[in-house]
Formats: structure tokens, C-alpha cells, sequence
């Protein structure tokens, strides 16, 4: 498929050399004289790269990126500066607006088409989606690694039921990646119970937040049961989310998954009865920790399905006896099982 340009370029001469020396490398590219047109080219166009000149009228270079980087549609299409000036300050003002690469006038025919065809094929190597499992997320740091000539570490680690993490105020020194196994995050409230504010399992991040606000911990992580956990460093997170756009635009895809469902869960614990959250609870749990979609038996203490339905041992005692009465659930020790999930759906007071 032949890749399209878009060439933002005052100088008329300047530009037709350019789009000549593209299009004889089988380049389709279109072509604006100012960065005002340029904005509105490349939102048209939708281009697979941009080349733009920083010294324009109307609107500069660092103008149009910074309006290009706004609309998330144009947002991660790679950005190339074409500047006659070397001074640092300019240098860094652009990649600190998310530029990915200088040409520095004047340039040749092969420094044009290689810085080209460098970023295009950094793009094609990074196209695919990957998966939030534990090859996925190997894959994913190797080919980050290899794109930004980095070396990303990582380790795993075992943590037996009861152990914790971190706890609440430590610095987060590293990004949690769940390979197996259940693990909470919770807060102690004013009577020394466990409020609970996040539930992990298979494929799930937790623990980057703090690191992207910059401060430490404001929550306690423990395991719910054995568990094995990939950890990623502090400085590598956030070369992942920092350094290039092709690798924090496919990195943040791969946390926002968690964000959003702790959003939801907080929402019900908010808003629902007892009743319906307990139901809810044990819904959830046994669709997350289960991967035969016909087994809907959970483990869990009483004390850890109160933290996460957020209410008291008691309570949560009294409504699974009630619903074990109703025929929703049968109950064996520790063990409940969902024998009737469209009446657990049903629940409202």
C-alpha cells in the first residue's frame, strides 16, 4: 500500500523539491504552504506521516503539532521537523511537544528518504494488538525495546494469600502486571476494617496511577490467594508512556482497560443496596476468576467478600444465608457457587 505524506512548507521552491524527491520514491504526498492549511490538510487526509517546516506564517510548526496532537484521530501520526535552525532550546521545545524526529536544513535526497522510511517502518513493526497475557506483555516490552533501542526489565514474582505488596505511602517503585492468582487493593477506614478499592486478576495492571500523578501509594495491595505477578521498574514505565508515540499510544491502551472497570466498580459500591452488591460481588468474582465460563464457584472468605462489597462480615453473612435459601447459591465452607445467575442479575433491594 503506498504511504501518504503530508508536506507543510512556506517556501514554494523548498516544497516542490520535496514532494519531486517523495513521489519518485513512490510516495503519495499532499502539500499545504502554511501551518494553517497544514492543520486542516492533515485532518482531511489523515496522512501515515507528517513533514512540517517550524518557521511558517499563520500558525508555525510547533502550532501545528500542538493542534494535531489535540484531536485524537491525528494524534499518534508521526511528526518530522524540517528546520534550518540547531539550537538545543528549539530542539527540545519541539520534542517536548511530541515531535519524533529533525531534519535539519539543508538535507539531501538520502537523509530525507532515510529519516522517512525510518519512521514508517518503526510504525509497521508496532502495528499489531497484544494481548493482556503473559507472552502479550513480553512481546510487547521486546518490540518497544527494539523500536527504541532499549532494554525494558522486568521480573516475577510469587506472593503467597495474605501477603502484601505495598502498602499505604510507600514510593511505587514499579508497575504490577497479574500473571495468576487474585489480588486486592484497600484502604483501612476509621474502625480498622478493610475498605476495598480495586480487585486484580489475570491480565490486569495495577499500582501505575501514583506513578503517573507522582506520589506515593493511596492504597494497600494484598493477595486474595497464591499469586504470581510480573514487575515492571518505575523508570521503565515511564520511558513506555514518555519516549515515542508509536509505544505509549499501544501502551495506554493496554492500561485503560483497568481504569474503566475500577470506575464502574466504585460506582455501584456507591449507589447499590447490600443486597444487590453482594449479588453483583458474586457475579463478578466468579466470571473473573473463572475461565470454564460453566464454572461459577468462588473461594473467598467472608471477611474478603465483605471488603469488597464494602460492608460488615455480618451483613454479608445474613445475605448469602438468604440467598442459599432462595436457591440462588449453595454454599461449602469457603466454596459458594452460583447455581442461579439470572436471579442474582435481578437483584435490586
Amino acid at each position: 500500500m503506498v504511504k501518504k505524506i503530508a508536506l507543510i512548507e512556506d517556501n514554494q521552491e523548498m516544497r516542490e523539491n520535496i514532494e519531486e524527491i517523495l513521489e519518485l520514491a513512490n510516495y503519495e504526498v499532499v502539500t499545504a504552504e502554511n501551518g494553517k492549511k497544514g492543520v486542516a490538510l492533515i485532518k482531511h487526509e489523515l496522512p501515515d506521516l507528517i513533514l512540517c517546516d517550524i518557521m511558517m506564517p499563520e500558525l508555525d510548526g510547533y502550532g501545528v503539532l500542538y493542534m494535531v496532537g489535540k484531536d485524537p484521530k491525528t494524534a499518534s501520526i508521526p511528526f518530522i521537523f524540517l528546520t534550518a535552525k540547531s539550537e538545543k532550546d528549539d530542539f527540545r521545545k519541539g520534542m517536548n511537544l511530541g515531535a519524533d524526529d529533525y531534519l535539519t536544513k539543508p538535507f539531501d535526497d538520502t537523509q530525507l528518504l532515510e529519516a522517512v522510511e525510518r519512521r514508517l517502518k518503526r510504525i509497521e513493526q508496532f502495528t499489531g494488538e497484544f494481548d493482556k497475557s503473559e507472552a502479550g506483555l513480553h512481546t510487547f516490552l521486546d518490540q518497544a525495546g527494539g523500536i527504541e533501542a532499549l532494554t525494558f526489565e522486568r521480573r516475577t514474582k510469587k506472593y503467597t494469600k495474605k501477603d502484601n505488596l505495598f502498602f499505604e505511602n510507600d514510593y511505587p517503585n514499579y508497575l504490577y502486571f497479574v500473571i495468576s492468582g487474585k489480588i486486592k487493593t484497600y484502604k483501612m477506614n476509621a474502625d480498622g476494617k478493610d475498605f476495598v478499592t480495586g480487585l486484580y486478576s489475570k491480565g490486569d495492571f495495577f499500582g501505575f496511577e501514583e506513578m503517573i500523578k507522582g506520589i506515593n501509594y493511596s492504597n494497600s495491595a494484598a493477595a486474595l490467594e497464591n499469586c504470581e505477578v510480573v514487575l515492571i521498574r518505575r523508570e521503565d514505565f515511564l520511558r513506555l508512556l514518555y519516549t515515542s508515540r508509536e509505544v505509549s499510544e499501544k501502551f495506554t491502551k493496554m492500561l485503560v482497560g483497568s481504569v474503566t472497570e475500577k470506575q464502574e466498580e466504585l460506582l455501584n459500591l456507591a449507589y447499590d443496596s447490600v443486597r444487590k452488591r453482594v449479588a453483583d460481588s458474586l457475579l463478578k468474582l466468579s466470571e473473573k476468576y473463572n475461565e470454564d465460563e460453566n464454572n461459577f464457584s468462588i473461594s473467598i472468605s467472608r471477611d474478603d467478600l465483605a471488603s469488597i462489597v464494602g460492608t460488615a462480615t455480618e451483613s454479608v453473612i445474613r445475605t448469602l444465608s438468604e440467598f442459599k435459601n432462595d436457591g440462588y447459591i449453595s454454599i461449602k465452607g469457603s466454596t459458594i457457587t452460583v447455581l442461579k445467575p439470572e436471579k442474582l442479575k435481578n437483584v435490586m433491594f
